[in-house]
């Protein structure tokens, strides 16, 4: 398992990004499964940077761990923003034309489309979101 712990912020969003491939290809995850898991783990950590400290600078965890059976990506993000379950928030009408659509709501959407399991938890001040995808899937 790999943990990173960073400022929250857009600058390091390369360095999740990297962490989260480079541990993916040497678990030889298929790559037609590896980009939708970093754009669901990118879509999170621009949440959690944009959003969880009210624009002020704050901590986000990342754990990175890929398991052997079932082999499945398991990523654990923690920050200790303001409360926040993603996953309450109504998913957005994608039938409606975009000038239509009420703004937000549409990246968890992607998420949980994306990914196999997706869990929240608020515990001990952390906000704690869970992604899983399995690797042999292709």
């Amino acid at each position: 398992m790999k943990e990173l712990v960073l400022t929250a912020s857009d600058e390091t969003l390369y360095t999740v990004m990297d962490e989260l491939k480079a541990h993916l290809t040497a678990n030889a995850c298929p790559e037609e499964i590896m980009t939708p898991i970093v754009i669901a783990a990118e879509e999170v950590y621009v949440n959690i940077a944009h959003y969880a400290y009210g624009g002020k600078p704050g901590m986000a965890k990342v754990e990175i761990d890929v398991t052997p059976d079932p082999k499945k990506c398991r990523l654990v993000f923690k920050d200790q923003g303001t409360p926040y379950n993603p996953l309450e928030k109504q998913d957005p009408d994608i039938t409606l034309d975009v000038d239509e659509r009420a703004i937000g709501g549409l990246g968890i959407y992607m998420v949980k489309e994306i990914m196999d399991d997706v869990t929240y938890e608020y515990k001990d001040g952390y906000n704690i979101l869970t992604i899983e995808k399995r690797l042999d899937e292709a």
